[in-house]
C-alpha cells in the first residue's frame, strides 16, 4: 500500500475529474436503486388497484421514467468522465516514468531483463486503472448508497435495517477484504508471471535467428509453454477466488432480503407498513447491492494493480547512477577526444577494458575491431557517458567529460546502431527527430548525402509518407540509411558507430560503409564493427583485444 500512495501526488491534479466521475456513479447507482424501489412500490399497487384499491397511477409512472432517464444520463457521463479522467491520468503516469527513467538508465541493477522494463512501462502502468475507476469509486459510492438505504429502513422498518446494516458491510467491507487478502500473493505471483512470459516472447524476437541456426526453438518453445501454464493457473486461481467471493456477496444479498422480506410481512399484517411500501423496499435493498459486485470484481485486481505499483517504485526510486556536477562545464564545440588508460568494469562482473588508451584527432576517423563482447559497445557507452570509468579518464579538448553536463555532452555525440529505430510516422517525423526545425532543402539534402533521396521522392507522399512498423515500407537497407540521414542532419560534431551494418547482407553492407567516410567528413568518427571494411576506407583501424587497444596497421 505504501507503493501505493507514492503515486498520490500525480492523482491530485485529477481530483476533480475524479470527484465528478465519483458523483455521477454515486446518481446512476442511487437512481438505480431508487427506480427498482419505486418499481416495486407501483407494480404492487397497480396490483391491488386492480382489486379495488384507489391509486394514483400518474405520479409513480413519471417517476420511472425520470429516474430511468436520469440512470442513462448519469451512466452515460460517468464513463465518458470517469474514463478520461483515467486515461489522462494514465497518460501522466507514463510520461512521469519515463522521466524518472531517463537519468536513472542504464539501471544500476543490471539483472532487470529488457521485457521486465518493457512490461513495468506499458502492463504494469495499465494496471492501475484499477485503483480508482474499478476499486475507490464503486467502493465509495456503495458505502454512500448503503448508509442512504440504511436510514431509509430505521424510518420505515427498523427491525430490518440492523440486518441489512450487516449485510451491506459484510459485502462491502468484510467479503472485499478476505479477497484482497487472498489475491493479494496471486496478483503478485500473476504480474511477475506475466512479465516472465513477455520477456520470453520479446527475447525470442530478438534471438530469432539464433535459436534457428543452434537449433534451440524447441527449448525456447517449451519454456514458453511453461511460463503460459504458470500464468494461467495464477489467474485461475485469481478467477476461482472472485468467483467464490461474488457467490458469497450473492448469498449474503439473498439472506438479507429474505430477512426484511419476514420482517416486512409482519409489519404489515400488525398494519405499520403498507404492502407497497414493503415492495419498495425490497427492490431498492436489492438495487443497493449493485456496487458490490463491481467492488469484488475490482478487488480480485487490486493484488496486480498493488504489485504492478510496487514494481513501478522499485525503478522509479532507483539510484541514479550517473549524476551531474552542481556546477557543470560547458562541453567543448571541437578538440581532440582522448581515452586516458580507461578501465571499466560492469557491477559485479569481470572488467571489461583495463587501461585503454586512444585519441582522436578532430575530424578523424577510426573503426575498432574486435571480438563479441571485446568491450567495443562498452567503449561508446562511456565516451556517451552512459557509465564511468573506474579508473582512468576521457577527455573533449582536455576537458574531463564528468564535469560536462549530460545533456551537452550527448547534444554533441550523434549514434547510430543496428538498433536505431525507425518509427511508425512520416519521413519527415523520423528525420526531425534530429533537428526539429529543419527545412524541406536540409532533410533532402541528409537524405541524399545518405543515398535515399531517390527512393524518398519516388515515394506517394515523399517526406510525408507513412512508413510501416518499425520501417517496414523500406528494406532492411534502406531503413538503415534512414536512420543516417537522421544521424546526418543533427549538428552533433562527434558520430559513433556502434555495429550499424549488423543484419545486412554483405553487398548493402559494403555499400553502407563505403559511403561513410564522405556522408560524415568533418566530423568525428568512431566506429564500432566486426563487418570488413571496403579497400581504400579511409578510416584508422584498431583491435580490441583482451581489455586492450592495439594499431592494426595502415587504412586500406
Amino acid at each position: 500500500m505504501k507503493s501505493l500512495l507514492f503515486f498520490a501526488p500525480l492523482f491530485r491534479p485529477h481530483a476533480g475529474r475524479l470527484a465528478l466521475a465519483l458523483l455521477l456513479s454515486l446518481v446512476t447507482l442511487a437512481a438505480g436503486t431508487a427506480l427498482l424501489g419505486v418499481s416495486g412500490w407501483f407494480l404492487t399497487a397497480t396490483a391491488l388497484t386492480a382489486l379495488g384499491v384507489s391509486f394514483n397511477l400518474f405520479a409513480p409512472s413519471a417517476m420511472v421514467r425520470g429516474f430511468s432517464f436520469i440512470r442513462i444520463l448519469a451512466r452515460y457521463f460517468e464513463k465518458l468522465v470517469g474514463h478520461n479522467a483515467t486515461l489522462t491520468l494514465l497518460s501522466d503516469l507514463r510520461r512521469w516514468l519515463f522521466g524518472a527513467l531517463f537519468p536513472r538508465l542504464p539501471l544500476a541493477d543490471r539483472s532487470l531483463r529488457h521485457g521486465d522494463l518493457v512490461t513495468r512501462m506499458t502492463a504494469d502502468i495499465d494496471a492501475l486503472d484499477t485503483v480508482f475507476l474499478l476499486a475507490i469509486g464503486p467502493f465509495l459510492a456503495a458505502l454512500v448508497l448503503g448508509g442512504a438505504v440504511s436510514a431509509v429502513l430505521f424510518v420505515l422498518l427498523p427491525d430490518a435495517a440492523w440486518i441489512y446494516l450487516g449485510a451491506i458491510a459484510t459485502s462491502i467491507l468484510v467479503i472485499p477484504a478476505v479477497l484482497a487478502r487472498t489475491t493479494r500473493t496471486l496478483g503478485r505471483d500473476a504480474v511477475q508471471a506475466a512479465a516472465t512470459l513477455r520477456a520470453h516472447v520479446l527475447d525470442a524476437i530478438a534471438g530469432h535467428d539464433d535459436l534457428v541456426v543452434f537449433g534451440q526453438t524447441g527449448f525456447v518453445a517449451a519454456r514458453f509453454d511453461a511460463a503460459s501454464k504458470t500464468l494461467a493457473h495464477l489467474r485461475n486461481r485469481q478467477g476461482l477466488a472472485t468467483t467464490i467471493a461474488a457467490a458469497a456477496v450473492q448469498a449474503v444479498t439473498g439472506l438479507a432480503l429474505l430477512a426484511i422480506v419476514f420482517v416486512g410481512l409482519s409489519a404489515v399484517q400488525s398494519g405499520a407498513l403498507e404492502g407497497p411500501v414493503l415492495a419498495g423496499l425490497v427492490f431498492a435493498a436489492l438495487g443497493s447491492f449493485e456496487a458490490t459486485a463491481v467492488i469484488v470484481r475490482s478487488i480480485g485486481k487490486l493484488g496486480a494493480a498493488l504489485a504492478s505499483a510496487e514494481r513501478l517504485h522499485q525503478i522509479a526510486t532507483a539510484p541514479i547512477a550517473i549524476r551531474d556536477l552542481a556546477r557543470p562545464v560547458p562541453c567543448p564545440t571541437t578538440g581532440a577526444i582522448t581515452f586516458e588508460t580507461v578501465a571499466f568494469a560492469y557491477p559485479n562482473a569481470e572488467p571489461v577494458l583495463s587501461e585503454v588508451s586512444l585519441t582522436l584527432a578532430p575530424g578523424e576517423h577510426i573503426a575498432i575491431f574486435g571480438p563479441s563482447g571485446a568491450g567495443k559497445s562498452s567503449l561508446l557507452h562511456l565516451l556517451l557517458r552512459l557509465y564511468d570509468p573506474q579508473s582512468g579518464a576521457i577527455r573533449i579538448d582536455g576537458t574531463d567529460i564528468r564535469d560536462i553536463a549530460q545533456t551537452d555532452l550527448h547534444a554533441h555525440i550523434a549514434l547510430l546502431s543496428q538498433e536505431s529505430p525507425v518509427f511508425l510516422d512520416t519521413v519527415r517525423n523520423n528525420l526531425l527527430i534530429a533537428k526539429p526545425d529543419a527545412t524541406d532543402a536540409e532533410l533532402y539534402a541528409a537524405l541524399k548525402n545518405a543515398r535515399l533521396e531517390t527512393t524518398i521522392r519516388a515515394l506517394p507522399h515523399g517526406l510525408d509518407t507513412i512508413l510501416g512498423e518499425t520501417g517496414t515500407t523500406l528494406s532492411a537497407g534502406q531503413a538503415r540509411r534512414l536512420c543516417l540521414a537522421r544521424t546526418l542532419l543533427s549538428p552533433a560534431p562527434i558520430v559513433l558507430l556502434d555495429e550499424p551494418t549488423a543484419g545486412l547482407d554483405r553487398e548493402t553492407e559494403l555499400a553502407l560503409l563505403a559511403d561513410f567516410p564522405n556522408a560524415l567528413a568533418g566530423r568525428t568518427v568512431l566506429l564500432a564493427t566486426h563487418a570488413l571494411l571496403p579497400e581504400n576506407t579511409p578510416f584508422r583501424l584498431m583491435v580490441l583485444t583482451d581489455r586492450s587497444l592495439r594499431e592494426a596497421g595502415q587504412p586500406r
